[in-house]
């Protein structure tokens, strides 16, 4: 006999094994662990316009595209380019799509999709920290730039206050901002000081996402770095930080648009924003990791839901073992309840229940007509087979003509179990009366609701599917179970009256003694 270290050491081991595994799905692939939640994507479309010079002349154009960011997740990418033909590179960490043609005439449009989901736990890629170079220019230029500088520094003491300092220069009615303004631009001439100041920076086209928006055009934004991290300041407004809701589409001061053959080119954005559950978002996330994944998502779809209706049977098999152990519920055999349970999971409960009545109770009435015959066990179980699939046949067809369609799915039965049920009740009534055959019978119809409803959890189908360690959970509290010795909860009834006996002893006024007539 094993010993109780060993069974204890097992069901611990069990019971961590499965903890694990489930934590391991949540932190490493971001399952979640209830169903209704549900991730952000945008879909953004490019709208890339330019005119061919040439009738009939080649044209190549080399459009910036982003890739996963920090709190950005690219999910997929498409371009649309009749006659064109595509291929994705990367220049200087910037991706980028290449269109390329062989003969083009007059204006021309191209397209460019991408699905990005909003990712808090995305990080940048690697960033390539710009080298700190700065434009000559003459002396005046220089003289006013340097001033800039200066004034900043002396009401600053570090990188994020001097960035504010110049933006509050540069805002304000500075002879020397209002020069230097006269010919650059806010962004240019803000990344210009930052790196005569010896901090990295650049100017990156970002886009801001708004729901619904058409026609959208990339704005500029300054990059600067502090340390090992970078910050974006808006020079409209002189904030600065990682805005949730801003996308980095060219970040490595690299043309938008590098076009040879035509001329004019411009692109536009539109965007729109959806959510979609969280499971369908991370599976596509996730669909080329190299991470160990044990996920039944990799398997085809209609494997897919052959496994979600098995793992149910381990949560049917728990609340068969409760309710007959702890509660003491009598069942028509043992696991019956279950695959009546996995029924009512295709007929609907109300279906069920009234399917399964009217088919035991047909067959009954069939068996014991079959008792008479005195037939051997084996032909008396066929029969009752071939007519519980009469039964069955018969309700269908009845059921459709008077158009409930419900009636349909009590095909799903199980043939065979109900059979070997039928035939067990009637033994039960013949060898101890109709009163444990309602008490058995009823307790199974019982515990198969029950576990119907344990298994129709939207919350438990998402829990067994998406996180398969808890089926070791589960194994190890049958294993607890199955060495449950206690009382079980149907039998306390035998103790009321004991239990009427010491009420009556505490009641005022009573001598404490029982007489022979109670």
């Amino acid at each position: 006999m094993m010993s109780r270290k060993s069974y204890y050491l097992i069901i611990t081991l069990l019971f961590l094994l499965g903890a694990a595994l489930m934590l391991y799905r949540n932190i490493a692939f971001e399952v979640p662990w209830f169903p209704s939640e549900q991730r952000e994507i945008w879909s953004v479309e490019a709208k890339i316009r330019f005119s061919a010079n040439q009738e009939n002349q080649p044209v190549k154009l080399s459009f910036a595209v982003p890739r996963s960011q920090r709190g950005f997740t690219v999910l997929s990418e498409t371009p649309s380019s009749p006659g064109y033909g595509v291929n994705f590179t990367q220049d200087k960490n910037q991706g980028r799509a290449i269109y390329a043609t062989r003969e083009a005439s007059g204006p021309q449009e191209l397209f460019y999709t991408v699905n990005i989901l909003k990712d808090p736990a995305a990080r940048d890629q690697e960033v390539k920290i710009p080298r700190i170079r700065f434009s000559e220019d003459d002396d005046i230029t220089t003289s006013a730039k340097n001033a800039l500088i200066t004034a900043a520094r002396g009401r600053s003491a570090d990188t994020a206050t001097l960035v504010t300092e110049l933006y509050k220069i540069i805002s304000s009615a500075d002879q020397n901002a209002k020069l230097l303004l006269k010919d650059t631009k806010a962004s240019v001439l803000i990344t210009d000081l930052l790196l005569r100041a010896g901090i990295p920076a650049r100017v990156v086209n970002v886009l801001n996402l708004k729901d619904k928006r058409k026609r959208q055009s990339l704005e500029d934004m300054v990059q600067f770095f502090d340390g090992e991290d970078y910050f974006l300041l808006d020079p409209r407004d002189g904030s600065f930080g990682h805005p949730e809701d801003v996308l980095l589409w060219e970040y490595n001061s690299t043309p938008l648009i590098d076009l040879t053959g035509g001329s004019n080119a411009e692109a536009s954005f539109s965007m729109a924003r959806k959510y979609v559950p969280a499971r369908t978002a991370l599976s596509e996330k996730f669909s080329n990791t190299e991470l160990i994944n044990f996920s039944l998502d990799l398997l085809p779809l209609e494997e897919q839901a052959i496994f979600r209706d098995i793992l149910l049977l381990p949560v049917g098999v728990l609340v068969v073992v409760f309710l007959r152990i702890v509660v003491g519920l009598k069942t028509s055999g043992t696991f019956m309840p279950v695959l009546i349970a996995m029924a009512f999971m295709k007929t609907h409960l109300l279906v069920g229940v009234v399917g399964l009545l009217l088919i035991v109770s047909i067959g009954l009435i069939i068996r014991f007509y079959l008792s008479r015959l005195n037939l051997l066990l084996v032909a008396r179980i066929s029969s009752v087979i071939i007519a519980v699939i009469g039964i069955i046949v018969f309700l269908t067809v009845i059921t459709f003509q008077f158009g409930i369609t419900e009636g349909m799915k009590i095909t799903f039965f199980p043939m065979i179990i109900l059979s070997w049920t039928i035939e067990r009740m009637s033994i039960l009534w013949e060898e101890e009366g109709a009163r444990q055959v309602f008490v058995q019978g009823g307790g199974s119809l019982l515990v198969a609701i029950l576990a119907y409803l344990a298994m129709s959890s939207l919350l438990i189908q998402h829990l067994t599917f998406n996180f398969l360690g808890l089926q070791l959970i589960i194994a190890a509290l049958v294993l607890m179970l199955g060495n449950y010795s206690g009382y079980r909860l149907t039998e306390l009834k035998r103790f009321k009256p004991l239990v009427d006996e010491l009420s009556a002893q505490g009641q005022p006024g009573s001598s404490g003694k029982i007489s022979s007539g109670d």
